[in-house]
Protein backbone atom coordinates (compact mmCIF):
# COMPACT_ATOMS: atom_id res chain seq x y z
CA UNK A 1 0.00 0.00 0.00
CA UNK A 2 3.15 2.09 -0.27
CA UNK A 3 2.95 5.66 1.73
CA UNK A 4 -0.34 4.35 3.34
CA UNK A 5 2.20 1.57 5.06
CA UNK A 6 3.56 1.76 8.85
CA UNK A 7 5.89 -0.06 10.56
CA UNK A 8 3.97 -2.24 13.29
CA UNK A 9 2.96 -5.83 12.00
CA UNK A 10 -0.73 -6.72 11.16
CA UNK A 11 -3.56 -4.77 10.38
CA UNK A 12 -3.41 -0.94 11.35
CA UNK A 13 -5.44 1.79 11.50
CA UNK A 14 -4.41 3.56 8.97
CA UNK A 15 -4.86 0.42 7.34
CA UNK A 16 -8.52 0.35 8.27
CA UNK A 17 -9.15 3.93 7.51
CA UNK A 18 -7.22 3.23 3.66
CA UNK A 19 -9.47 -0.06 2.92
CA UNK A 20 -12.59 2.68 4.15
CA UNK A 21 -11.54 5.19 1.32
CA UNK A 22 -11.16 2.50 -1.25
CA UNK A 23 -14.22 1.14 -0.94
CA UNK A 24 -15.93 4.68 -0.79
CA UNK A 25 -13.87 5.42 -4.29
CA UNK A 26 -15.41 2.30 -5.72
CA UNK A 27 -18.77 3.45 -5.15
CA UNK A 28 -17.65 6.54 -6.32
CA UNK A 29 -16.55 5.24 -9.62
CA UNK A 30 -20.33 3.49 -10.16
CA UNK A 31 -22.12 6.70 -12.49
CA UNK A 32 -18.76 6.47 -14.77
CA UNK A 33 -18.79 2.70 -14.74
CA UNK A 34 -22.64 3.01 -15.45
CA UNK A 35 -21.70 5.23 -18.65
CA UNK A 36 -19.39 2.67 -20.47
CA UNK A 37 -21.07 -0.17 -19.42
CA UNK A 38 -24.01 1.13 -20.86
CA UNK A 39 -21.87 2.14 -24.24
CA UNK A 40 -20.46 -1.50 -24.38
CA UNK A 41 -23.67 -3.28 -24.25
CA UNK A 42 -25.70 -1.19 -26.64
CA UNK A 43 -23.05 -1.99 -29.16
CA UNK A 44 -20.99 0.21 -31.54
CA UNK A 45 -23.66 1.06 -34.27
CA UNK A 46 -26.65 1.33 -31.91
CA UNK A 47 -24.45 4.29 -30.36
CA UNK A 48 -23.40 5.69 -33.55
CA UNK A 49 -27.33 6.19 -34.74
CA UNK A 50 -28.48 7.06 -31.08
CA UNK A 51 -25.50 9.82 -30.68
CA UNK A 52 -25.09 11.07 -34.89
CA UNK A 53 -28.23 12.52 -34.49
CA UNK A 54 -29.71 16.22 -34.85
CA UNK A 55 -31.19 16.37 -31.63
CA UNK A 56 -27.91 15.01 -30.03
CA UNK A 57 -26.20 17.88 -32.22
CA UNK A 58 -29.14 20.78 -31.26
CA UNK A 59 -28.54 20.20 -28.18
CA UNK A 60 -24.94 20.71 -28.32
CA UNK A 61 -25.15 23.90 -30.46
CA UNK A 62 -26.98 24.76 -27.59
CA UNK A 63 -24.66 23.81 -24.83
CA UNK A 64 -21.62 25.27 -26.95
CA UNK A 65 -23.37 28.25 -26.92
CA UNK A 66 -24.69 28.70 -23.31
CA UNK A 67 -20.68 28.02 -21.96
CA UNK A 68 -19.24 30.69 -24.83
CA UNK A 69 -21.70 33.76 -24.01
CA UNK A 70 -22.28 32.70 -20.10
CA UNK A 71 -18.71 32.16 -18.77
CA UNK A 72 -16.46 34.99 -20.26
CA UNK A 73 -19.84 37.82 -19.32
CA UNK A 74 -19.35 36.09 -16.12
CA UNK A 75 -15.93 36.60 -16.19
CA UNK A 76 -15.89 40.33 -16.99
CA UNK A 77 -18.69 41.38 -14.22
CA UNK A 78 -17.00 39.32 -11.12
CA UNK A 79 -13.33 40.96 -11.93
CA UNK A 80 -14.92 44.35 -11.86
CA UNK A 81 -16.70 43.42 -9.09
CA UNK A 82 -14.07 42.00 -7.23
CA UNK A 83 -12.05 44.84 -8.07
CA UNK A 84 -14.88 47.56 -6.79
CA UNK A 85 -15.09 45.50 -3.35
CA UNK A 86 -11.36 44.84 -2.75
CA UNK A 87 -9.49 47.50 -4.20
CA UNK A 88 -10.96 50.59 -4.35
CA UNK A 89 -12.52 53.37 -2.26
CA UNK A 90 -16.50 52.19 -3.20
CA UNK A 91 -18.64 52.97 -0.14
CA UNK A 92 -20.20 49.74 1.80
CA UNK A 93 -17.70 47.42 0.35
CA UNK A 94 -18.35 44.76 2.27
CA UNK A 95 -21.63 44.86 2.85
CA UNK A 96 -21.45 44.68 -1.34
CA UNK A 97 -19.33 41.88 -1.21
CA UNK A 98 -21.69 39.93 1.12
CA UNK A 99 -24.82 40.89 -1.48
CA UNK A 100 -22.36 39.57 -4.43
CA UNK A 101 -22.45 36.36 -2.67
CA UNK A 102 -25.73 35.56 -1.35
CA UNK A 103 -27.36 34.89 -4.89
CA UNK A 104 -26.14 31.34 -4.03
CA UNK A 105 -28.94 31.45 -1.24
CA UNK A 106 -31.56 31.76 -3.93
CA UNK A 107 -31.82 27.86 -5.96
CA UNK A 108 -31.11 28.46 -9.65
CA UNK A 109 -34.56 27.17 -10.61
CA UNK A 110 -36.22 29.72 -7.90
CA UNK A 111 -33.99 32.50 -9.86
CA UNK A 112 -35.79 31.40 -13.31
CA UNK A 113 -39.22 31.26 -11.50
CA UNK A 114 -38.75 34.87 -10.22
CA UNK A 115 -37.56 35.90 -14.10
CA UNK A 116 -40.78 33.92 -15.60
CA UNK A 117 -43.38 35.86 -12.86
CA UNK A 118 -41.89 39.06 -13.58
CA UNK A 119 -41.44 38.50 -17.69
CA UNK A 120 -43.40 35.57 -18.56
CA UNK A 121 -42.22 35.29 -22.18
CA UNK A 122 -38.68 34.83 -21.21
CA UNK A 123 -37.40 31.63 -23.69
CA UNK A 124 -34.68 30.64 -25.53
CA UNK A 125 -30.92 31.40 -25.09
CA UNK A 126 -30.09 34.68 -24.07
CA UNK A 127 -32.87 34.07 -21.59
CA UNK A 128 -31.17 31.77 -20.07
CA UNK A 129 -27.91 33.22 -20.08
CA UNK A 130 -29.18 36.36 -18.04
CA UNK A 131 -30.73 33.87 -15.59
CA UNK A 132 -27.04 31.95 -15.42
CA UNK A 133 -25.33 34.39 -14.84
CA UNK A 134 -27.73 36.08 -11.57
CA UNK A 135 -27.49 32.43 -10.18
CA UNK A 136 -24.03 31.63 -10.88
CA UNK A 137 -22.03 34.55 -10.90
CA UNK A 138 -20.80 33.96 -7.24
CA UNK A 139 -18.83 30.85 -8.02
CA UNK A 140 -16.73 33.32 -9.87
CA UNK A 141 -16.86 36.01 -7.61
CA UNK A 142 -16.01 34.22 -4.77
CA UNK A 143 -12.42 33.21 -5.75
CA UNK A 144 -11.57 35.84 -7.59
CA UNK A 145 -12.43 38.34 -5.12
CA UNK A 146 -10.04 36.06 -2.41
CA UNK A 147 -7.23 36.07 -4.93
CA UNK A 148 -7.76 39.35 -5.73
CA UNK A 149 -7.17 40.29 -1.75
CA UNK A 150 -4.11 37.88 -1.59
CA UNK A 151 -1.88 39.76 -4.15
CA UNK A 152 1.25 41.11 -3.07
CA UNK A 153 0.94 44.77 -4.20
CA UNK A 154 4.95 45.09 -4.47
CA UNK A 155 4.76 44.04 -8.23
CA UNK A 156 2.01 46.89 -8.96
CA UNK A 157 4.30 49.19 -7.26
CA UNK A 158 7.30 48.01 -9.38
CA UNK A 159 5.13 48.64 -12.53
CA UNK A 160 4.39 52.07 -11.67
CA UNK A 161 7.51 53.03 -10.99
CA UNK A 162 8.07 52.37 -14.65
CA UNK A 163 5.85 54.60 -16.27
CA UNK A 164 2.65 52.11 -16.77
CA UNK A 165 -0.52 53.68 -16.25
CA UNK A 166 -3.06 52.31 -13.76
CA UNK A 167 -4.92 50.77 -16.67
CA UNK A 168 -1.94 48.92 -18.06
CA UNK A 169 -0.48 47.90 -14.62
CA UNK A 170 -4.36 46.30 -13.97
CA UNK A 171 -4.27 44.38 -17.20
CA UNK A 172 -0.45 43.34 -17.06
CA UNK A 173 0.47 42.23 -13.98
CA UNK A 174 -2.83 42.01 -11.83
CA UNK A 175 -4.98 40.06 -14.43
CA UNK A 176 -2.77 37.54 -15.04
CA UNK A 177 -1.96 36.64 -11.59
CA UNK A 178 -5.83 35.94 -10.82
CA UNK A 179 -5.50 33.42 -13.70
CA UNK A 180 -5.90 30.49 -11.24
CA UNK A 181 -8.76 31.94 -9.92
CA UNK A 182 -10.79 32.40 -13.20
CA UNK A 183 -9.67 29.47 -14.17
CA UNK A 184 -11.01 27.67 -11.07
CA UNK A 185 -14.18 29.51 -10.69
CA UNK A 186 -15.12 29.56 -14.58
CA UNK A 187 -14.96 25.35 -14.19
CA UNK A 188 -17.24 25.52 -11.45
CA UNK A 189 -20.15 27.58 -13.26
CA UNK A 190 -19.22 25.46 -16.57
CA UNK A 191 -20.22 22.62 -14.34
CA UNK A 192 -23.30 23.84 -13.19
CA UNK A 193 -24.49 24.94 -16.69
CA UNK A 194 -24.07 21.09 -18.23
CA UNK A 195 -25.84 19.95 -14.81
CA UNK A 196 -28.54 22.22 -14.04
CA UNK A 197 -32.20 21.05 -15.08
CA UNK A 198 -34.62 23.54 -13.61
CA UNK A 199 -33.90 26.51 -14.53
CA UNK A 200 -33.64 26.22 -18.30
CA UNK A 201 -36.85 23.41 -17.88
CA UNK A 202 -38.65 26.55 -16.65
CA UNK A 203 -37.37 28.81 -19.65
CA UNK A 204 -37.88 26.03 -22.62
CA UNK A 205 -34.33 26.28 -23.51
CA UNK A 206 -33.35 22.45 -24.32
CA UNK A 207 -30.01 21.07 -22.90
CA UNK A 208 -28.67 17.85 -22.16
CA UNK A 209 -29.95 17.58 -19.05
CA UNK A 210 -33.47 18.86 -19.59
CA UNK A 211 -33.69 16.53 -22.70
CA UNK A 212 -32.30 13.44 -20.39
CA UNK A 213 -34.90 14.08 -18.04
CA UNK A 214 -37.35 14.01 -21.13
CA UNK A 215 -36.39 11.19 -21.99
CA UNK A 216 -36.57 9.46 -18.53
CA UNK A 217 -40.04 10.40 -17.70
CA UNK A 218 -41.00 9.08 -21.00
CA UNK A 219 -39.51 5.67 -21.41
CA UNK A 220 -37.45 5.30 -17.89
CA UNK A 221 -33.86 3.90 -18.55
CA UNK A 222 -33.88 3.55 -21.96
CA UNK A 223 -31.03 3.49 -24.43
CA UNK A 224 -31.38 7.60 -26.02
CA UNK A 225 -31.34 9.27 -22.16
CA UNK A 226 -28.18 6.28 -21.48
CA UNK A 227 -26.54 7.70 -24.25
CA UNK A 228 -27.44 11.49 -23.66
CA UNK A 229 -26.03 11.02 -20.34
CA UNK A 230 -22.96 9.70 -21.93
CA UNK A 231 -22.41 12.79 -24.43
CA UNK A 232 -22.89 14.96 -20.89
CA UNK A 233 -20.01 13.01 -19.31
CA UNK A 234 -17.51 13.51 -22.20
CA UNK A 235 -18.95 17.32 -22.09
CA UNK A 236 -17.79 17.55 -18.26
CA UNK A 237 -14.38 15.72 -19.25
CA UNK A 238 -13.87 18.09 -22.01
CA UNK A 239 -14.46 20.94 -20.16
CA UNK A 240 -11.98 19.85 -17.02
CA UNK A 241 -9.44 19.62 -19.27
CA UNK A 242 -9.75 22.80 -20.96
CA UNK A 243 -9.53 24.03 -17.54
CA UNK A 244 -6.72 22.07 -16.65
CA UNK A 245 -4.92 23.11 -19.82
CA UNK A 246 -5.93 26.76 -19.49
CA UNK A 247 -4.71 27.03 -15.89
CA UNK A 248 -1.17 26.40 -17.02
CA UNK A 249 1.82 25.35 -14.88
CA UNK A 250 3.00 29.07 -13.63
CA UNK A 251 4.04 29.91 -10.11
CA UNK A 252 2.32 32.41 -8.18
CA UNK A 253 3.17 32.60 -5.24
CA UNK A 254 5.70 35.28 -3.68
CA UNK A 255 9.05 34.57 -2.50
CA UNK A 256 11.55 36.17 -0.26
CA UNK A 257 11.64 37.27 3.42
CA UNK A 258 8.87 39.37 5.12
CA UNK A 259 4.92 39.53 4.17
CA UNK A 260 2.93 41.55 1.84
CA UNK A 261 1.28 44.63 2.57
CA UNK A 262 -1.98 45.48 2.23
CA UNK A 263 -2.37 47.17 -1.12
CA UNK A 264 -3.53 50.64 -0.96
CA UNK A 265 -7.13 51.42 -2.61
CA UNK A 266 -7.83 53.11 -5.60
CA UNK A 267 -9.58 55.92 -5.20
CA UNK A 268 -12.74 56.30 -6.88
CA UNK A 269 -13.42 59.97 -7.19
CA UNK A 270 -16.23 61.62 -9.47
CA UNK A 271 -16.71 58.16 -10.59
CA UNK A 272 -17.66 56.36 -7.76
CA UNK A 273 -21.76 56.99 -8.61
CA UNK A 274 -21.12 55.71 -11.95
CA UNK A 275 -19.37 52.34 -10.20
CA UNK A 276 -21.52 52.16 -7.86
CA UNK A 277 -24.17 51.13 -10.35
CA UNK A 278 -22.70 47.66 -10.88
CA UNK A 279 -22.63 46.17 -7.36
CA UNK A 280 -26.39 48.02 -7.06
CA UNK A 281 -27.94 46.66 -10.65
CA UNK A 282 -26.31 42.74 -9.53
CA UNK A 283 -27.57 43.03 -6.38
CA UNK A 284 -31.08 44.23 -7.71
CA UNK A 285 -31.10 41.68 -10.35
CA UNK A 286 -30.09 38.82 -8.74
CA UNK A 287 -31.43 39.21 -5.11
CA UNK A 288 -34.00 42.02 -5.73
CA UNK A 289 -36.02 40.06 -8.81
CA UNK A 290 -36.92 36.96 -6.60
CA UNK A 291 -37.73 38.43 -3.20
CA UNK A 292 -39.61 40.69 -4.90
CA UNK A 293 -41.46 38.15 -6.98
CA UNK A 294 -41.83 36.14 -3.70
CA UNK A 295 -43.35 38.90 -1.84
CA UNK A 296 -45.62 39.38 -4.60
CA UNK A 297 -47.16 35.91 -4.69
CA UNK A 298 -47.06 35.97 -0.88
CA UNK A 299 -48.92 39.01 -1.16
CA UNK A 300 -51.10 37.67 -3.26
CA UNK A 301 -51.69 34.60 -1.75
CA UNK A 302 -52.42 35.92 1.95
CA UNK A 303 -52.60 34.11 4.20
CA UNK A 304 -54.30 31.09 2.42
CA UNK A 305 -50.59 30.49 0.86
CA UNK A 306 -49.45 28.97 4.02
CA UNK A 307 -52.45 27.10 4.64
CA UNK A 308 -51.38 24.07 2.58
CA UNK A 309 -51.01 20.62 5.23
CA UNK A 310 -48.16 19.88 2.44
CA UNK A 311 -45.91 22.86 3.60
CA UNK A 312 -45.15 21.28 6.87
CA UNK A 313 -44.99 17.88 5.56
CA UNK A 314 -42.60 19.04 2.52
CA UNK A 315 -40.66 21.26 5.30
CA UNK A 316 -40.00 17.89 7.68
CA UNK A 317 -39.16 16.06 5.05
CA UNK A 318 -36.51 18.57 3.78
CA UNK A 319 -35.07 18.56 6.54
CA UNK A 320 -35.16 15.21 7.42
CA UNK A 321 -33.22 14.41 4.08
CA UNK A 322 -31.02 16.94 4.77
CA UNK A 323 -29.39 15.83 8.44
CA UNK A 324 -29.31 12.38 7.34
CA UNK A 325 -27.52 12.83 3.69
CA UNK A 326 -25.24 15.40 5.50
CA UNK A 327 -24.53 12.98 8.46
CA UNK A 328 -24.27 9.96 6.12
CA UNK A 329 -22.27 12.16 3.31
CA UNK A 330 -19.71 13.60 6.26
CA UNK A 331 -18.82 10.00 7.35
CA UNK A 332 -17.78 8.61 4.02
CA UNK A 333 -15.41 11.40 2.98
CA UNK A 334 -14.11 11.27 6.70
CA UNK A 335 -11.29 8.24 5.50
CA UNK A 336 -9.95 10.14 2.58
CA UNK A 337 -10.01 13.51 4.60
CA UNK A 338 -7.57 11.97 7.25
CA UNK A 339 -5.63 10.00 4.47
CA UNK A 340 -4.99 13.95 2.21
CA UNK A 341 -3.62 15.42 5.35
CA UNK A 342 -2.51 12.24 7.83
CA UNK A 343 -0.74 9.80 4.84
CA UNK A 344 0.08 11.74 1.53
CA UNK A 345 0.95 9.90 -1.59
CA UNK A 346 0.58 8.35 -4.64
CA UNK A 347 -2.76 6.00 -3.46
CA UNK A 348 -4.33 9.18 -1.75
CA UNK A 349 -4.17 11.30 -4.79
CA UNK A 350 -5.54 8.48 -7.31
CA UNK A 351 -8.34 8.04 -4.56
CA UNK A 352 -8.77 11.51 -3.63
CA UNK A 353 -9.66 12.08 -7.67
CA UNK A 354 -12.19 9.58 -7.19
CA UNK A 355 -14.02 11.50 -4.79
CA UNK A 356 -13.92 15.02 -6.39
CA UNK A 357 -14.46 13.24 -10.10
CA UNK A 358 -18.05 12.61 -9.01
CA UNK A 359 -18.78 16.40 -8.50
CA UNK A 360 -18.06 17.02 -11.62
CA UNK A 361 -20.88 15.43 -12.54
CA UNK A 362 -24.69 16.31 -13.04
CA UNK A 363 -26.99 14.87 -11.23
CA UNK A 364 -28.97 13.69 -13.45
CA UNK A 365 -26.19 11.49 -14.93
CA UNK A 366 -25.66 10.14 -11.00
CA UNK A 367 -29.51 9.32 -10.55
CA UNK A 368 -29.65 7.82 -13.86
CA UNK A 369 -26.85 5.58 -13.17
CA UNK A 370 -28.66 4.50 -9.89
CA UNK A 371 -31.63 3.90 -11.35
CA UNK A 372 -30.11 1.50 -14.00
CA UNK A 373 -28.39 0.00 -11.70
CA UNK A 374 -30.92 -0.90 -9.04
CA UNK A 375 -33.41 -2.25 -11.90
CA UNK A 376 -30.70 -4.48 -13.27
CA UNK A 377 -29.08 -5.52 -10.50
CA UNK A 378 -30.98 -4.25 -7.14
CA UNK A 379 -34.24 -4.28 -7.72
CA UNK A 380 -35.07 -3.52 -4.30
CA UNK A 381 -33.58 -1.01 -4.00
CA UNK A 382 -35.28 0.55 -6.76
CA UNK A 383 -36.57 4.16 -5.65
CA UNK A 384 -35.79 3.34 -2.28
CA UNK A 385 -34.40 6.16 0.51
CA UNK A 386 -31.41 4.10 0.32
CA UNK A 387 -30.96 4.78 -2.87
CA UNK A 388 -31.68 8.59 -2.81
CA UNK A 389 -29.09 9.12 0.16
CA UNK A 390 -26.59 7.20 -2.30
CA UNK A 391 -27.45 10.34 -4.83
CA UNK A 392 -26.53 12.77 -2.28
CA UNK A 393 -23.84 11.16 -0.98
CA UNK A 394 -22.38 10.87 -4.64
CA UNK A 395 -22.67 14.32 -5.53
CA UNK A 396 -21.88 16.04 -2.08
CA UNK A 397 -19.14 14.05 -1.35
CA UNK A 398 -16.23 16.88 -2.56
CA UNK A 399 -18.09 19.22 -0.36
CA UNK A 400 -17.57 17.34 2.76
CA UNK A 401 -13.78 16.07 1.53
CA UNK A 402 -12.86 19.61 1.02
CA UNK A 403 -14.68 21.14 4.17
CA UNK A 404 -13.32 17.83 6.29
CA UNK A 405 -9.69 18.58 5.07
CA UNK A 406 -9.51 21.66 6.14
CA UNK A 407 -10.42 21.16 9.10
CA UNK A 408 -7.99 17.84 10.15
CA UNK A 409 -4.91 19.91 8.92
CA UNK A 410 -5.61 22.28 12.03
CA UNK A 411 -5.24 19.43 14.48
CA UNK A 412 -1.95 18.42 15.58
CA UNK A 413 -0.91 15.11 14.54
CA UNK A 414 0.62 15.23 17.96
CA UNK A 415 -1.71 15.00 19.80
CA UNK A 416 -3.19 11.50 18.10
CA UNK A 417 0.42 10.32 18.13
CA UNK A 418 0.57 10.82 21.77
CA UNK A 419 -3.10 9.30 22.46
CA UNK A 420 -1.85 6.00 20.53
CA UNK A 421 1.66 6.00 22.62
CA UNK A 422 -0.83 5.91 26.08
CA UNK A 423 -2.16 2.54 24.44
CA UNK A 424 -5.16 3.89 22.58
CA UNK A 425 -5.66 1.64 19.70
CA UNK A 426 -5.42 3.54 17.06
CA UNK A 427 -8.98 4.09 15.74
CA UNK A 428 -10.04 5.22 18.89
CA UNK A 429 -7.23 7.95 19.05
CA UNK A 430 -8.27 9.31 15.58
CA UNK A 431 -12.09 9.64 16.85
CA UNK A 432 -11.34 10.90 20.42
CA UNK A 433 -8.66 13.46 19.86
CA UNK A 434 -8.55 14.47 16.16
CA UNK A 435 -12.26 14.59 15.52
CA UNK A 436 -12.77 16.17 18.61
CA UNK A 437 -10.40 18.59 18.14
CA UNK A 438 -12.20 19.09 14.05
CA UNK A 439 -15.84 18.82 15.49
CA UNK A 440 -16.69 22.50 13.77
CA UNK A 441 -15.39 21.72 10.82
CA UNK A 442 -17.36 18.62 10.57
CA UNK A 443 -20.61 20.32 11.62
CA UNK A 444 -19.54 23.07 8.74
CA UNK A 445 -18.56 20.08 6.36
CA UNK A 446 -22.13 18.62 7.15
CA UNK A 447 -24.04 21.83 6.73
CA UNK A 448 -22.91 22.40 3.72
CA UNK A 449 -23.98 19.43 2.03
CA UNK A 450 -27.38 19.39 4.03
CA UNK A 451 -28.00 22.78 2.04
CA UNK A 452 -27.07 21.20 -0.99
CA UNK A 453 -29.65 18.27 -0.54
CA UNK A 454 -32.34 21.10 0.54
CA UNK A 455 -32.26 22.36 -3.31
CA UNK A 456 -31.10 19.66 -4.96
CA UNK A 457 -34.13 18.65 -7.47
CA UNK A 458 -32.88 16.45 -10.35
CA UNK A 459 -32.04 13.45 -8.42
CA UNK A 460 -34.68 13.69 -6.01
CA UNK A 461 -37.27 13.81 -9.08
CA UNK A 462 -36.28 11.05 -10.49
CA UNK A 463 -35.19 8.89 -7.15
CA UNK A 464 -37.14 9.86 -4.61
CA UNK A 465 -39.50 6.90 -3.39
CA UNK A 466 -44.06 7.48 -3.74
CA UNK A 467 -44.93 9.63 -1.10
CA UNK A 468 -41.89 11.71 -0.64
CA UNK A 469 -42.73 15.75 -0.78
CA UNK A 470 -39.56 18.12 -0.33
CA UNK A 471 -39.51 21.49 -0.90
CA UNK A 472 -38.35 21.51 -3.85
CA UNK A 473 -40.20 18.81 -5.91
CA UNK A 474 -43.13 20.03 -4.03
CA UNK A 475 -42.22 23.68 -5.57
CA UNK A 476 -41.35 22.27 -8.91
CA UNK A 477 -45.01 20.39 -9.24
CA UNK A 478 -46.61 23.65 -8.39
CA UNK A 479 -44.59 25.69 -10.96
CA UNK A 480 -45.53 23.17 -13.60
CA UNK A 481 -49.08 23.74 -12.58
CA UNK A 482 -48.66 27.11 -13.31
CA UNK A 483 -49.62 27.80 -9.43
CA UNK A 484 -46.71 30.53 -8.40
CA UNK A 485 -48.74 31.61 -5.84
CA UNK A 486 -49.32 27.89 -3.86
CA UNK A 487 -45.35 27.76 -5.09
CA UNK A 488 -44.29 31.15 -3.46
CA UNK A 489 -43.95 29.73 -0.13
CA UNK A 490 -41.80 26.74 -0.63
CA UNK A 491 -39.46 29.08 -2.81
CA UNK A 492 -39.05 30.88 0.35
CA UNK A 493 -38.54 28.27 3.15
CA UNK A 494 -35.70 27.26 0.30
CA UNK A 495 -34.36 30.26 0.28
CA UNK A 496 -34.21 30.93 4.06
CA UNK A 497 -32.89 27.69 4.60
CA UNK A 498 -30.12 28.60 1.96
CA UNK A 499 -29.26 31.53 3.14
CA UNK A 500 -26.82 30.21 6.03
CA UNK A 501 -24.30 28.52 3.44
CA UNK A 502 -23.79 31.78 2.12
CA UNK A 503 -23.11 33.28 5.49
CA UNK A 504 -20.69 30.87 5.65
CA UNK A 505 -18.93 31.16 2.85
CA UNK A 506 -18.53 34.73 2.72
CA UNK A 507 -17.30 34.38 6.69
CA UNK A 508 -14.45 31.44 5.68
CA UNK A 509 -13.37 33.44 2.68
CA UNK A 510 -12.56 36.33 4.71
CA UNK A 511 -11.19 34.51 7.59
CA UNK A 512 -8.79 33.02 5.84
CA UNK A 513 -6.96 35.88 5.14
CA UNK A 514 -7.50 37.30 8.65
CA UNK A 515 -10.66 39.53 8.13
Amino acid sequence: MGSLRVSSPGFTGRDAVALAAVLVSLVALLPLGFVVFITAQTGWQTVYELVVRPRVGELLVNTVLLEAVTIPIAIVLAVALAWLTERSDLPGARLWSWLAVAPLGVPAFVHSYAWISLVPGMRGLWSGVLVSIMAYLPFLYLPVAAQMRRLDPALEDVAASLGQPPSRVFFRVILPQLRLAICGGSLLVGLHLLAEYGLYAMIEFDTFSTAIVDQFQSAYNGPAANMLAGVLVLACLVLLGLENRLRGQERYARVGSGAARPAARARLGRGTLVWLALPLGLALLSLGVPLLTLARWLYLGGAAAWSSDDIGSALGQTLGLALLGGAATTLAALPMAWLSVRAPGRLQKVLEACHYYVGSLPGVVVALALVTITVRVALPLYQTMTTLLLAYGLMFLPRAVVGLRASLAQAPVELERAAMALGRPPLKAIWQVTMRLSAPGVAASMALVALGITTELTATLMLAPNGTVTLSTRFWSLTNDIDYVAAAPFALLMVLLSLPLTLLLHYQSRRSIGQ
